[in-house]
């Protein structure tokens, strides 16, 4: 790979949804706005071949590609002005894509937060809104984003474009929201935000066990989220669950990218600085009313982060944080998490017996960590032979790399220990 091509891998990686998001407010159209983008970086690795690669990368794949939208618009325009003339009758001067959005701008600080809201339209199904906007404006493939929704790639493929054509059909505007509009979109909004950072956190396939591009675009999402509404309880929720989980992120593989679980994690290295910001966030939230699942979620980051040691964590406490979890959010992931909450304060013969209630739940059909704490389950009980079976459906279920030599490890242990 030559040094513009490794140039341009990092700016798509790091400032798509910059660029994409500046495009938009000239586009007034993602699917125009996304073409332009495309266009700019295919002339860039013309133009920085030939003339070198600009001091600012962002900078100039942005001009050019809000270049490349204002020519469509201009022949857009003219088409509309001239053809009228053709036939008789006078042309229509409609509201420019981003006339009256300078009335808003001030309620939204940043391009990216402000096409995540204006995707998350209400108009759209919930799922169909955080799919278009992970898709667009986070750079996520089709196949990341059907294993966050625990659906297959053709039908999150579908998915999106429904949406799209909703979009167009219902001449849904791509305008930013008033600020009385942020409330109805904002449950869809945090549920992006969230799923970002996760995919980022442990990424769904690839070599990397974390993405730490996704994982800082989240957390700067998040925070812009808390600036914009700081008395919302589940924006300082998911704020404080995303620094939470972050301050680990140093200690989560160890060398050649091994996978670290919990307790073999050093907890001297955790990020005490994000650990106590983290647990004051959840503090303000709970003073907040009846918590919801983020900050439930949150809660339970903060038990862990709290806890000297692996052996001292308080799992009764946890358990009961995941029964209220439950509660406000039922989830097929919940329940699994719960589980194994279960096995650490009641047994693992009780956490495998929880786990068994979610064997007919097609949502979790392809999912590896069913089967790699079913697998841990058995192994604790000394089942060897039915925990390497389980072993290797996760292994098979896996794409992460650095789950996947996990999953090897463990079941090559517990192979040996059969024989």
């Amino acid at each position: 790979m030559s040094d513009v091509q490794r140039v341009l891998a990092e700016a798509h990686r790091r400032e798509w949804a910059f660029v994409l998001a500046a495009t938009v407010r000239v586009a007034g159209n993602l699917d125009v706005a996304e073409e332009c983008v495309q266009d700019a970086f295919v002339a860039a690795l013309t133009t920085w071949t030939e003339r070198g690669v600009p001091d600012n990368p962002a900078a100039w794949l942005t001009t050019t590609a809000r270049r490349r939208a204002l020519d469509l618009l201009r022949r857009d325009h003219t088409l509309r002005t001239k053809l009228p003339l053709l036939v008789g009758t006078a042309p229509s001067d409609p509201a420019g894509p981003h006339q009256g959005q300078d009335e808003e701008a001030g309620v939204i600080p940043d391009d990216r937060l402000r096409l995540v809201f204006t995707c998350c339209h209400p108009a759209l199904a919930i799922e169909a809104r955080v799919a278009l906007t992970l898709r667009l404006l986070c750079g996520l493939t089709t196949a990341e984003i059907a294993r966050a929704f625990l659906v297959s790639e053709a039908t999150m493929a579908a998915r999106i474009t429904r949406a799209k054509k909703k979009i167009a059909l219902a001449q849904i505007p791509y305008r930013i929201p008033p600020s009385y509009e942020l409330p109805d979109r904002l449950d869809a909004v945090l549920t992006v935000v969230h799923l970002l950072y996760t995919t980022g956190h442990t990424a769904p396939g690839g070599d990397r066990l974390v993405r730490p591009e996704l994982v800082d675009r989240a957390l700067d999402l998040a925070r812009m989220l808390g600036t914009l509404m700081p008395d919302d309880r589940e924006v300082r929720g998911l704020l404080a669950l995303l620094v939470l989980n972050d301050a680990r992120r140093a200690t989560r593989t160890g060398e050649g990218g091994r996978l670290l679980l919990l307790e073999e994690q050093d907890r001297s290295h955790w990020d005490g600085r994000a650990i106590e910001e983290g647990r004051e966030l959840v503090r303000q939230a709970l003073r907040r009313g009846r918590p919801g699942r983020f900050t439930i979620q949150a809660a339970i980051a903060a038990v862990h982060a709290e806890a000297p040691t692996y052996a001292e964590t308080d799992w009764r406490e946890i358990l009961g944080l995941y029964d209220a979890l439950l509660e406000v959010w039922p989830s097929p992931v919940v329940e699994l998490n719960r589980a194994v909450a279960v096995a650490m304060v009641e047994g693992p013969a009780a956490g495998l017996a929880a786990l068994e209630r979610l064997d007919d739940d097609q949502r979790l059909a392809g999912y590896p960590y069913l089967a790699a704490a079913r697998a841990d389950l058995l192994r604790r009980l000394g089942r060897l032979d039915e925990a390497a079976d389980a072993y290797r459906v996760a292994l098979g279920l896996a794409s992460n790399a650095a789950e996947r030599g996990f999953l090897a490890r463990r079941l090559e242990a517990v192979t040996a220990g059969t024989g």
